[in-house]
């Protein structure tokens, strides 16, 4: 039996998980946020209750240590020495880590130095790794990347159509992300089913968005780039656009590169054309009152997604199903409903109405007993992942 930990370090936020292994239990689990701010916030789970303290939390380090001393207080361990193990999730792993790694000096060195292919979370978790190395000096730890996953893509796939130098010296390609959940999906369905030699899309819709082609529980395509910028719109960022837009705006809006990059990122997909949120739950409270800029986000946002079913469906060859995952992919009926709706007439998808409004957040088959293609939600885990990759590298 053993304790692992699964840790999402972001800029100024840590996201944990205690897993009880192999039972696969969830001890607690919590963030602390506002990293750096004047007031912080540590949230930790006891006994199924939030429990919340306002203080300031200078860095990471401060985070790890009152979130270790809660562990204690609240009686979750009786002792540090309980842990056996902390799993931290990395944005990037490049080319070069095509698993989860046990995190050594050369792993934490690749860490910095693939920092200009994701400089807003790659610092970010070098410092989680960091900090929790220094408070639990004596556990070990994995890296697990949210790239792993993808690189079975075949080299004419993740390939851009630009100069081939750009990729063999600065490494412009393909990598795409959500790897993570992605796996689990894969792995899940498999496990659901009993046969892994199955086409799957797996479609993980949040608010930052991916759809990833998985062939006999490998991936063989993905929407998301070189950045999460790519692929379908999704709650501020565009998705796919002309790179000629760029240059365009900056000559007529006077903005810089990294400004309208940033419209990019921050306030383009559902706010940029509705005018109203990123977060779906308000765009679809803006269609159900009428409002027109919502409803063509929503349409938008069906036909930016079936582009991509379209053509994995193609790339694959066949499709045994599709999986709903994240945010709006577990929650969102009618996101789901308009989807499928699309694919009736291409691909035959039908759903059961009556499940697919009984299937929030749970896992469950949505589609028709007629249905030429299974739907399923699956609720992804990315901690639970990162928590049995560690356990299987380090041989808990």
């Amino acid at each position: 039996m053993s304790k692992v930990f699964a840790v999402n370090a972001g800029s100024s936020s840590l996201k944990f998980k205690l897993f009880q292994l192999p039972e696969e239990k969830v001890l607690t689990d919590g963030v602390v946020e506002r990293i750096g701010l004047e007031e912080g916030i540590c949230t930790i789970r006891v006994d199924g209750e939030k429990i919340s303290t306002h203080l300031p939390i200078k860095d990471h380090q401060q985070a790890v240590d009152l979130l270790l001393k809660a562990l204690i207080k609240y009686k979750i361990v009786e002792k540090l020495e309980e842990i056996d193990a902390c799993g931290h999730r990395v944005l990037h792993g490049g080319e070069k880590y095509s698993d989860s790694a046990i995190v050594t000096s050369e792993v934490l060195q690749d860490i910095l130095d693939m920092k200009d292919l994701g400089p807003l979370h790659m610092p970010a978790n070098y410092t989680g790794i960091e900090a929790f190395s220094k408070a639990l000096p004596n556990v070990k730890h994995v890296a697990v990347y949210d790239t792993s996953f993808h690189l079975t893509m075949e080299k004419s796939t993740f390939l851009y159509a630009l100069p081939l130098e750009y990729y063999e010296k600065y490494h412009v390609r393909r990598y795409g992300f959500h790897g993570t959940s992605h796996k689990y999906i894969a792995q899940t369905y498999t496990e659901i089913v009993g046969d892994k030699n199955k086409n799957i899309i797996s479609l993980h819709l949040g608010n930052g968005a991916s759809l990833c082609a998985i062939k006999n529980g490998k991936c063989i395509n993905t929407s998301m780039g070189f950045t999460p910028l790519a692929g379908i719109m999704m709650g501020g960022r565009s998705g796919d656009i002309d790179p000629s837009i760029i240059p365009y705006l900056m000559e007529k809006t006077g903005l810089s590169a990294e400004d309208i990059i940033e419209v990019c990122n921050k306030k383009s997909g559902f706010l940029g054309i509705s005018g109203v949120s990123s977060d779906a739950r308000d765009i679809q409270k803006a269609v159900d009152e009428g409002n027109p800029r919502a409803i063509l986000a929503r349409e938008m946002y069906a036909l930016r997604v079936i582009d991509y079913i379209g053509s994995y469906f193609v790339q694959l060859g066949s499709l045994d199903a599709l999986v709903f995952t994240a945010g709006l992919g577990e929650n969102d009926v009618k996101v789901r409903s308009e989807i499928c709706e699309l694919l009736k007439e291409s691909l035959g998808v039908k759903l059961d109405e009556k499940l697919n409004v009984t299937t929030k957040g749970k896992r469950g088959k949505i589609s028709a007993e007629d249905s030429k293609v299974e739907v399923w939600v699956i609720p992804t885990d990315e901690e639970l992942m990162i928590a049995r990759d560690t356990k299987r590298l380090l041989n808990l």
